[in-house]
């Protein structure tokens, strides 16, 4: 069997930047799962969730969670809100190795203001700024912890050093080891 690495966290964790060192490292194919969405709706997250609403756009999240599973060597970085489903969060833990990016709130925030796509691309789930990052990781932590292999805080690592923590969490885990 060949696992897959899922990469989860709240929007600004570094999820896609961490993903492709990691990927990088093993020689592995790297997909962030919201530009796979996008590419294959032909809409951005933001449009979907206007045309579509919430629900809407996660039943098209795991569509392509799912399809994503079929993969072999892949290093996926997942939406913020994948984890808000009990089928995502199973399908992850039956195929792959998962690596939470935790950060607190206001790096979060910064992470999120500082990058000029963010706005473009996807919605304010409960009405912006730190009240809103605050109220969804009071909801999500927990579920990103439940299905974690390992949590990674990274708000003060690199993304070189929060591959290493990675890869090593994954060297003594129940998971094949990766080659590196």
């Amino acid at each position: 069997m060949s696992p897959l690495l899922f990469l989860v966290g709240y929007r600004g964790s570094g999820k896609t930047t961490v993903g492709r060192v990691v990927a990088d490292r093993l020689g592995w194919q790297f997909l962030d799962a919201d530009a796979v969405l996008e590419e294959r709706y032909g809409q951005t997250i933001r449009e979907i969730f206007a045309t579509e609403g919430e629900t809407g756009f996660r039943n098209k999240e795991a569509a392509v969670l799912a399809d994503l599973c079929s993969r072999k060597e892949t290093v996926i970085a997942t939406g913020g809100g994948i984890i808000l489903r009990a089928e995502n969060r199973s399908l992850m833990k039956r195929h792959g190795f998962i690596a939470w990016l935790r950060a607190d709130p206001a790096t979060l925030l910064a992470r999120i203001q500082a990058d000029p796509t963010t706005a473009a691309r996807r919605p304010n789930l409960a009405g912006g700024g730190l009240a809103e990052v605050e109220q969804l990781l009071a909801v999500r932590d927990p579920l990103y912890r439940a299905v974690a292999d390992v949590e990674v805080v990274c708000g003060a690592l690199s993304p070189e050093q929060a591959a290493d923590a990675i890869l090593a969490a994954w060297r003594t885990s129940r998971w094949p080891k990766p080659s590196t």
